[in-house]
């Protein structure tokens, strides 16, 4: 039996998910508690920081 996988729930990025973004970066916020917070995966954060050329994680 072919095991049944877990629909990905896309959200989009809101202004206020993005200006949080930016207040949990520049407070230097772990990224897998922020993770945790908003719901969204580490990488979904992580890109979405790439794309706005903001630091988040290790690699600042």
């Amino acid at each position: 039996m072919a095991k049944k996988t877990k629909k990905i729930a896309r959200r989009e990025w809101t202004a206020a998910d993005i200006k949080e973004l930016k207040a949990h970066s520049k407070a230097r916020t772990p990224v897998s508690k922020f993770a945790k917070m908003t719901k969204r995966t580490e990488g979904a954060l992580r890109q979405k920081a790439l794309v706005l050329g903001i630091g988040l994680g290790h690699q600042r």
